[in-house]
């Protein structure tokens, strides 16, 4: 038997109204996958991480600063950032997102760069 790790659906999880919930659904020596809900209205304030992430956002819409660049984010929108990249996130809407933290660096020629949207 195949041994992995399986959730259904990410984007089912309870959204505080007033708050912000985060569980760690997976973590190993390469990955830690954290699901966030944010209630509307609430934010992280200016941070960075140690390590490269990856940010998916699975339901909502929410304004993402990286950097010195702001975005506003929906549904379906896939984000990867270097480690120390200075970010914060607004939830417009009650909003689930899913955080990868890369935890081993050295993937063959790094990571591909995308051009935030014109």
């Amino acid at each position: 038997m195949s041994t992995y790790t399986m959730i259904p659906n990410l984007a089912e999880q309870d959204i505080p109204s007033d708050g912000i919930l985060s569980r760690t659904v997976y973590n190993d020596d390469q990955v830690k996958a954290v699901v966030f809900a944010f209630g509307a209205g609430q934010e992280l304030s200016e941070h960075t991480a140690s390590m490269p992430a990856i940010i998916q956002i699975l339901q909502g819409t929410a304004r993402l600063t990286l950097g010195t660049d702001q975005i506003e984010a929906s549904a379906g929108m896939w984000i990867h950032m270097p480690a120390q990249l200075p970010h914060t996130l607004q939830a417009r809407t009650p909003v689930i997102m899913l955080l990868l933290l890369l935890k081993k660096h050295g993937m063959p020629g790094g990571a591909p760069t995308l051009a935030p949207p014109a």
